[in-house]
């Protein structure tokens, strides 16, 4: 079965280094496209390296690839993926991951930038942050599975979504998730 894997959140929450981890324990993640990842090797502005991921993905699905993208579930791009990877018959398998709040990421990504990597500016990730749950209720209706991770102190796979439900699997569950769970009810009411 052809698999599109998706590792999702806000930015500075450690997507990079969970889909290091996971290409590890599945075998089937095919092609990794990460922007950031492009953009220091090909040694291009995110622009140019947003419009190649794009080219991969296509390309990907043209033929039948396997691949992961690494996203922040903004914009209208990740939907329209997903909904064409569905048309392809595509297994479609999202591991979310969260901190405990923008700071952390925040805190996070000045630190990666200490050591040499690249930036997020302030805004965006505080954009992205204020509409995390919107963006992540988008695209669960879509997924085959879900894995929600949180990356407070490791990365620790903390429930699954299935039926529609999310399904805790540890006691209790990170605040953001908590968080999460109650404005997805708020919404469906």
């Amino acid at each position: 079965m052809k698999q599109y894997t998706i590792i999702g959140g806000v930015n500075g929450v450690g997507k990079s280094s969970l889909s290091g981890v996971l290409r590890h324990q599945l075998p089937d993640m095919g092609l990794i496209i990460d922007p950031d990842t492009i953009a220091a090797k090909e040694s291009c502005d995110r622009l140019t390296a947003g419009k190649l991921a794009v080219a991969r993905v296509e390309n990907c699905l043209q033929k039948g690839i396997n691949f992961s993208q690494e996203t922040t579930l903004s914009g209208r791009r990740t939907i329209r993926t997903i909904q064409q990877a569905r048309e392809k018959n595509y297994h479609i398998r999202l591991y979310y991951v969260g901190v405990s709040g923008a700071e952390e990421s925040l805190f996070r990504i000045a630190n990666r930038v200490r050591k040499g990597g690249h930036n997020i500016p302030k805004q965006d990730v505080l954009r992205r942050y204020k509409k995390r749950f919107t963006d992540l209720a988008e695209v669960l209706p879509y997924c085959d599975e879900v894995h929600f991770y949180d990356n407070e102190n490791g990365f620790r796979e903390v429930a699954l979504y299935q039926s529609g439900e999310i399904m805790p699997l540890v006691a209790p569950l990170p605040q953001w998730l908590r968080d999460f769970m109650a404005w997805k009810d708020n919404e469906q009411a």
